[in-house]
């Protein structure tokens, strides 16, 4: 029996660098902020440490999850999912996670980073869409919609 196209087909999307660029670059943000939620959550301390170990084990576990939803769609692009550990810093993301806090201080500087990556999920949107890539623009629809609930959650518990 011969399969009657035994390569795989590329998607018929019109700017695939376009949409796998700011895929990568929301990849990169995500994992950021993984590492982030992560080492506010191991060392959060004070009246306030167990709503903030709470929250933050969820959006991480949340997040670490969807950073692999991000890598496989780079790949279903025909592009390679590649995060440099050097662009894991705070940089254009934010700032460094600074352990010293206390958890007010984690919630807002959390709050700021969610607030920035749902933006930029929703101009990934945009890319897609401008790309005729409804995949991309339904996973990036739901990233900002969890990063603005995060949002939310963090800045109802920061009071």
């Amino acid at each position: 029996m011969t399969l009657p196209n035994p390569e795989p087909s590329k998607p018929a999307i019109s700017n695939v660098a376009s949409v796998a660029d700011a895929l990568s670059e929301a990849l990169t943000a995500t994992y950021r902020l993984v590492m982030k939620s992560h080492l506010y959550h191991w060392n959060v301390t004070g009246p306030h440490f167990l709503t903030v170990h709470e929250l933050t084990e969820t959006q991480y576990t949340d997040m670490f999850a969807a950073a692999d939803q991000l890598a496989e769609r780079i790949r279903a692009l025909g592009k390679l999912a590649v995060i440099n550990p050097s662009d894991l810093g705070g940089g254009a993301e934010g700032r460094d996670a600074d352990v010293s806090l206390s958890a007010e201080e984690m919630l807002r500087d959390l709050l700021s980073d969610h607030e920035r990556l749902a933006a930029r999920m929703r101009a990934l949107v945009g890319t897609a869409e401008a790309a005729e890539d409804p995949v991309t623009a339904d996973l990036a629809t739901t990233r900002a919609d969890f990063h603005e609930k995060a949002s939310w959650m963090l800045r109802a518990t920061a009071g």
